[in-house]
């Protein structure tokens, strides 16, 4: 690299005792951008990672962009076909002019050698990037924002250090089919291995294992239904049976690995914490939530519920239940949680209570749930768990005589379907019946009144106790019902006998 003069840096300074220089290689970029110039092939090398940006000389950021508009146009590069980019850019004529162009192609590297230089490039980029992220942090702690505490300056910091190490990643791009072929395998033998054949972390029921084949890693499951049908109750089941019987082992290389259940997050954004709790501990006791939160046990009740609290301290599950959670900082969580506790499993409860990144409290409700689903799914692939996202649905399915919900009752948003790789519905017939008692008819009679009342009662006994999962969207399997027991006084979801469990598949 004799003979090129690296071009005058606005950090360079006589008294270096005052600053440091943020870190750089002006040589190494001259030697990147020769290499190309002498082959063009050797953009090929570093193109999926190398931006302009990246280059801590402004004018080799422009000179690596002219390169790669002409590559990308199928056109040559050279010293010739560079010129006219550059015949009136002042930098490059206090550097020589188009001689300095010259200068860096007798400065080239082997292209071997090119991946190694965008390497470094690419990392003194971050570097710089790191040192302007710390002085920000500095310069707004200092600051006393009213609109700015510090926890909101910790989550933006946090997020833009993950925005930084996502975008610093170089390693991504094709993988072999060989390679994806060797993970699947993997899993399937993983499934092969563990009771029940499943792939994905067990829900407990059965039924609905069976027809998803577990809860698969990077999954977006929405879990959807009216008020009062049972949404948090069938998750929160759901999330306990797989905390509780989540175990691990250890490879080779003492790395910890799932092999059943997993580790929970649960973002409750509708009840406490302390609600949640005693929902859990209500139904593993066997003891209405009622009578635990009012003291109304008797010494047995008491006794099963101290006894079930001592059981359950070492389940591992994680509650969040901060009220108002934008989608961002349940990320930031999220990946606190996975770095931390390996987390193996996300709950969302519910959707529509996060809040979009916007500010403007005009915006669109519907793009604002369409940012949160996105969001989720790309959580569910960065984090490769699966999440289940808790979702309302619109009034249309009171309107109609079959209250069984549909795709198109989601509300707010087509986006929930589209992201979600899983769609499903909780439906309790018996909820409906039970609030549609039939009255007599002014013109009706005694006996034809009984009749119907008569038959009513026939429905709400058949619907007793019961529940149904409608799974309606599923990337990787079938579509169906999945019939439930249901308990409300603990509220419980749990299996019916295997004859009574399934119903169509055709949904």
């Amino acid at each position: 690299m004799d003979g090129v003069t690296p071009p005058t840096s606005p950090a360079t300074g006589g008294d270096e005792t005052r600053f440091r220089e943020p870190p750089h290689n002006f040589e190494a970029e001259q030697a990147l951008l020769g290499a190309v110039l002498v082959n063009n092939l050797a953009y090929n090398r570093i193109s999926d990672f190398l931006r302009p940006e990246h280059f801590a000389d402004p004018l080799h950021g422009r000179i690596f962009e002219a390169m790669a508009r002409l590559i990308e146009r199928n056109q040559v590069v050279s010293p010739v076909t560079l010129k006219v980019y550059f015949e009136t850019d002042e930098t490059l004529t206090r550097q020589g002019g188009v001689a300095y162009i010259v200068k860096l192609a007798a400065a080239a590297v082997s292209i071997i050698d090119v991946t190694d230089y965008g390497r470094q490039i690419h990392d003194l980029h971050l570097r710089r990037q790191l040192i302007d992220l710390g002085e920000t942090v500095v310069v707004n702690a200092y600051k006393n924002e009213v609109d700015e505490p510090a926890t909101s300056q910790i989550e933006m910091t946090e997020k833009r250090l993950y925005d930084l190490a996502s975008t610093g990643q170089i390693e991504g791009g094709f993988r072999p089919f060989k390679a994806a072929l060797t993970e699947a395998i993997v899993a399937a033998e993983s499934a092969y291995k563990r009771d029940g054949g499943l792939t994905g972390v067990a829900s407990g029921l059965n039924a609905l294992d069976q027809l998803m084949g577990g809860m698969h890693r990077s999954d977006l499951i929405i879990l959807a239904g009216r008020p009062s049908m049972g949404k948090t109750a069938l998750a929160t089941n759901i999330a306990f049976h797989a905390a509780r019987h989540y175990r691990e082992e250890f490879d080779e290389n003492r790395k910890a690995k799932a092999v059943d259940g997993a580790v929970v997050g649960f973002f409750s954004l509708e009840m406490s914490a302390e609600q949640l709790a005693t929902r859990i501990l209500s139904e593993q006791a066997g003891v209405g939530s009622e009578k635990i939160r009012r003291g109304e046990m008797n010494a047995h009740d008491f006794d099963s519920v101290l006894a079930r609290s001592r059981e359950l301290e070492s389940v591992p599950m994680f509650i969040d239940d901060t009220p108002g959670l934008t989608v961002q900082a349940l990320r930031t969580r999220a990946r606190r949680l996975k770095r931390q506790h390996h987390l193996g499993l996300l709950v969302v409860d519910y959707l529509q209570l996060l809040q979009g990144s916007s500010r403007n409290r005009d915006a669109n409700r519907v793009q604002e749930i369409s940012e949160i689903t996105r969001g989720l799914k790309t959580l569910a692939k960065e984090l490769d768990v699966p999440v289940i996202a808790l979702s309302q649905l619109s009034r249309a399915v009171e309107q109609r005589e079959d209250k069984r919900p549909q795709l198109s009752d989601l509300r707010e948003s087509g986006s929930i379907e589209q992201d979600a790789d899983v769609v499903m519905f909780v439906y309790r017939e018996e909820y409906y019946l039970t609030r549609g008692e039939p009255s007599r008819r002014p013109d009706e009679s005694e006996e034809r009144f009984n009749e119907r009342h008569d038959q009513w009662k026939q429905r709400c006994e058949q619907a007793y106790g019961k529940a149904e999962v409608i799974v309606a969207k599923q990337r990787h399997g079938p579509t169906g019902i999945v019939r439930l027991k249901f308990d409300g006084h603990i509220t419980r979801f749990d299996n019916l006998a295997a004859e009574d469990s399934y119903g169509s598949s055709d949904y």
